[in-house]
């Protein structure tokens, strides 16, 4: 397999332009930062009063790059003007350079939920369209077929951490979808909404969360939405990532860290083998030796760590994992060559 990787000018236009949006996230701060600590873990809000009324505002959690883009709020937000001026610049030069941007329906869709705040409260893209956004956080170029859209957009997101943030979306995801022509698909046993099918195509947006062995369906308070359980996206979507969608001026969003998706696959691959979503089975492969082709080449101490991490968890992963790896042989002779 041939990896081409982006020119140096796209790929730093590509971390300018996500290092910008990340300060766009914190200009808008109304009051004072208030910390709530949690099993041990740090999360900001934005403490403000209306009329009498005190509310807050969930920011993120408090790691040292939000701590010191917070320190420097008042600076952000008398920038915005020219930070919108170059993050527009920034998104042409990265299409001039050959990035694959969302198309009109993706993009409206992702820039709809940051704005109501589905990112910043937890959700997680998952799925192809996330795997797309890997060519800006590795500096790989992408062929369309590599793109190609099972029509699924999907996000995930903590039922725990979830009911924990105490702060909700500004618009509910439902209301967004019904508005860009999406219509509610019932579950077939308690009628809890969970996906939703475009009805002029076949788009499909479905909402998930961990299941640790009941794979039923649960409610996400954050984000305002139910979610289908679904055992292994425990480790998927642990410790995301940031990234940019390139619409327009570029939609921050969230997405899994590359290698934890790429063993992810691995397991999925083998869940899917035989059944109804057998194209899903060898598109799950696809993407799974392509990232294991870049990443051990570029970041081998993350693939091998993501790796004994799923192995580590119990007999029934490390035979999925084996069992897809079987149908690879090139990609299990490069996580061999790891350890």
């Amino acid at each position: 397999m041939t990896i081409l990787s982006q020119s140096r000018a796209a790929q730093v236009a590509y971390q300018d332009l996500l290092r910008l949006h990340l300060d766009e996230t914190v200009s808008g701060l109304i009051g004072s930062v208030e910390e709530r600590v949690r099993n041990g873990r740090v999360y900001l809000y934005d403490k403000f009063r209306i009329g009498t009324q005190m509310k807050s505002r969930y920011l993120g959690e408090g790691t040292p790059a939000l701590q010191e883009r917070l320190a420097r709020a008042a600076d952000l937000k008398a920038q915005a003007g020219d930070r919108a001026g170059t993050m527009a610049r920034l998104a042409r030069v990265l299409r001039a350079e050959g990035f694959i941007a969302a198309d009109r329906d993706t993009g409206s869709l992702l820039s709809a939920f940051a704005r109501a705040g589905v990112f910043r409260l937890g959700g997680t893209l998952v799925g192809t369209a996330a795997y797309g956004l890997y060519q800006g956080e590795l500096g790989v170029r992408m062929g369309s077929e590599d793109l190609a859209q099972t029509g699924d957009i999907d996000f995930a997101s903590f039922q725990r951490l979830s009911v924990a943030l105490g702060d909700q979306v500004r618009e509910n995801p439902g209301d967004i979808l019904q508005a860009l022509k999406f219509d509610p698909v019932p579950g077939v046993g308690d009628r809890q909404v969970w996906k939703w099918r475009q009805n002029r195509g076949q788009a499909m947006v479905e909402f998930l969360t961990p299941a640790f062995g009941d794979e039923r369906v649960k409610p996400l308070p954050a984000l305002g939405v139910s979610a289908q359980a679904l055992n292994y996206l425990n480790f998927l979507i642990a410790e995301p990532i940031p990234a940019i969608a390139l619409y327009r001026s570029g939609v921050l969003v969230q997405i899994p860290r590359p290698e934890r998706f790429a063993i992810h696959k691995l397991i999925v691959a083998d869940r899917r083998q035989g059944g109804p979503d057998q194209a899903k089975s060898r598109k799950d492969r696809g993407q799974a030796a392509f990232l294991i082709e870049v990443l051990s080449q570029d970041r081998p101490d993350d693939l091998l760590d993501a790796l004994q991490d799923a192995r580590s968890r119990g007999p029934r992963w490390r035979e999925r994992i084996d069992a897809s790896l079987k149908r690879m042989p090139d990609s299990a002779d490069i996580l061999r060559g790891l350890s």
